[in-house]
């Protein structure tokens, strides 16, 4: 009996040990518990992460899985997993403008209320605000400024236009010599981002409480001032331009005054593109307008948790290392433009850059309006709407007749988007 205990025990043994080292890993190392799968697009900012990921894995004995694939296709990777209810990933970089909504909409994130988002301006956050909790953490930021010839401006005798009456009349006083006075994104969809700060600065919205504004009377005069100016004494063609026309038109020496998005002046003041001297090129916060003192900002890339993360815990403490002080701090030193505060109020940093830079995104995130374009999930059909209503416009300088019934036409459209996602009447 004796010795058919002792064969028994030692076959139970055998199977223990191959149970164990089947597959030549420890079960410490198959442990889902020590494993994180993150999603990140082709951006600078994800290759810095990569480049860094040996300190998490180091200092928690955590296996980071990257997956890192382009823009759209993180997009559509989420949106299948959304539709098949399946996971993707447990830590993710999302833009904010453009997903967060669906994602909310479809508890696609957790909530991160017990990471500390005090060095976040408010205003980056809300469109991720969901039961009144944060559901990502912003990353990179962009706010609108205007871009100017300081040469030009000199030239006429004039200071940098403060507010939309100057902003015109330098406009006109600088349209002459085959330099447009004024550009900005003129093309149907790609404009309604830039004409966004004119709205709120008029006082207008393109959505609000869930219901289309952007026929209301302080949207109109908005479209029409916007109009004015890009039909006026912008440059030929304008209608059908967006950034990168505008852009090679400024590096020419073509353009006098340009509003767009904080990102591109890397890019104007590159001399190996253009024929304009940097030091002639100057930034400012875009002229405040009759009602409001409110230009754009916006996260365009934030970072979140997956709801269904097996590891709530471990996703967070990644998501805290992944955007931390320290890490903003190593990016702004490469030129990418964080959504910290405190990094744009760290004198080893800006005293590198451009003070007018710093001084347009310390005003945009105290002043700035979150919602460049509208938030709702048909955003692409009703982007082309709004164009609509803008090119009209700007082809007849602001005063087309049938303007404000294009606008009413087009907004009840909107409408009935937001009716059939089930968003008409929600307030965000």
């Amino acid at each position: 009996m004796r010795k058919y205990l002792i064969v028994l025990i030692s076959l139970l043994a055998l199977i223990v040990l191959a149970v164990g080292c089947g597959n030549g890993e420890t079960n410490d190392n198959n442990d889902t518990n020590t494993i994180l799968q993150v999603l990140l697009p082709e951006h600078p900012y994800a290759d810095m992460l990569i480049s860094l990921i040996h300190e998490f894995e180091e200092n928690t004995g955590v296996k980071i899985i990257i997956t890192q694939i382009s823009e759209s296709d993180i997009t559509a990777k989420q949106n299948e997993g959304i539709e098949n209810d399946t996971f993707v990933a447990d830590v993710f970089m999302t833009r904010p403008m453009t997903e967060t909504l669906n994602f909310l909409k479809n508890d696609w994130m957790l909530p991160i209320d017990t990471v500390d988002t005090s060095d976040y301006p408010e205003n980056t956050l809300e469109v991720g605000i969901k039961d009144g909790k944060p559901h990502f953490i912003p990353l990179i930021v962009e706010w609108q400024v205007l871009y100017y010839r300081k040469d030009l401006l000199q030239a006429v005798g004039l200071n940098v236009p403060a507010d939309f009456t100057e902003l015109e009349e330098a406009a006109r006083l600088l349209n002459k010599d085959g330099i447009a006075g004024f550009a900005s994104r003129g093309a149907g969809s790609p404009a309604v981002s830039q004409l966004s700060s004119f709205i709120f600065n008029f006082g207008g919205r393109y959505i609000e409480n869930g219901i289309a504004a952007f026929d209301s009377t302080a949207a109109l005069e908005a479209i029409q001032f916007y109009g004015k100016l890009l039909g006026m004494y912008g440059p030929g063609g304008v209608e059908s331009m967006s950034w990168s026309d505008i852009m090679s038109l400024f590096h020419e020496g073509k353009v006098a005054m340009w509003t767009d998005a904080s990102v591109f002046y890397g890019q104007l003041v590159d001399q190996s593109l253009s024929s304009v001297a940097a030091e002639n090129i100057g930034v400012a916060r875009l002229p405040k307008g009759p009602a409001a003192d409110q230009p754009y900002i916006m996260a365009s890339w934030g970072m979140g948790v997956s709801s269904k993360t097996e590891n709530p815990e471990l996703a967070i403490e990644f998501l805290r290392w992944a955007t931390s002080a320290e890490k903003a701090k190593i990016a702004m030193q490469s030129n990418i433009p964080m959504a910290r505060i405190s990094v744009w109020n760290d004198p080893e940093i800006t005293d590198h850059m451009n003070a007018e830079i710093v001084e347009t995104m310390l005003h945009a995130s105290q002043n700035g309006y979150p919602y460049a374009i509208p938030i709702m999930t048909s955003v692409v059909r009703a982007r082309e709407l709004i164009g609509e209503v803008i090119t009209e416009s700007i082809l007849t300088n602001g005063t087309s007749p049938r303007l404000q019934a294009l606008a009413e036409q087009n907004a009840n459209e909107v409408n009935e988007l937001l009716r059939a996602d089930g968003e008409y009447g929600t307030a965000r």
